[in-house]
């Protein structure tokens, strides 16, 4: 879980620069938003809101909370609104495809995996099965095609590959 929120602040970084957001609040919300995941238990009509309780007195940004909030749309019960909302869905997503392509290259290097293998497993529904396609393909939202979003994933992973257990 570490390894994921660590993962998904770098995604996050990356992704707001390329929209011309505020890097720190959107890296810090990468890293916080599955604060809750212990305390749910798997409880997927939990997760998100009580992330977003947790941290409601602990001086983080409305628009953080929101975005943590709607990053399980299982939980939130309404459809995501913002860029930022999309960029987390999509973001955090996105490292679970790249860690499961990473696993199954013979070094088990995220600097080794290739756009194109990322893109092939993610057609490939049996492939790490419980990575949600369709928050991925959210990249969209962003103004970024899918090719070029895995490509800016994997620039973001790869120096912090070592720390994130690769």
């Amino acid at each position: 879980m570490i390894a994921h929120c660590m993962a998904s602040e770098a995604v996050l970084r990356a992704l707001a620069r390329h929209c011309g957001a505020n890097e720190d609040l959107w890296g810090i919300t990468g890293l916080l938003h599955d604060i809750d995941v212990e305390k749910t238990e798997g409880d997927s009509s939990r997760h998100g809101p009580l992330g977003a309780e947790m941290l409601k007195n602990e001086d983080v940004p409305q628009e953080s909370l929101d975005a943590i909030v709607m990053h399980n749309e299982k939980a939130s019960g309404k459809p995501r609104e913002t860029i930022f909302q999309h960029a987390l869905a999509a973001g955090e997503t996105v490292t679970g495809l790249i860690f499961a392509v990473a696993l199954v290259y013979p070094d088990k290097k995220i600097s080794s995996v290739k756009v194109k293998s990322v893109t092939k497993r993610m057609k490939e529904k049996i492939f790490a099965a419980s990575v949600k396609r369709e928050n991925i393909m959210e990249c969209e939202s962003l103004g970024l095609e899918l090719d070029n979003f895995i490509k800016l994933s994997l620039e973001a992973l790869s120096p912090i590959e070592t720390e994130l257990g690769f």
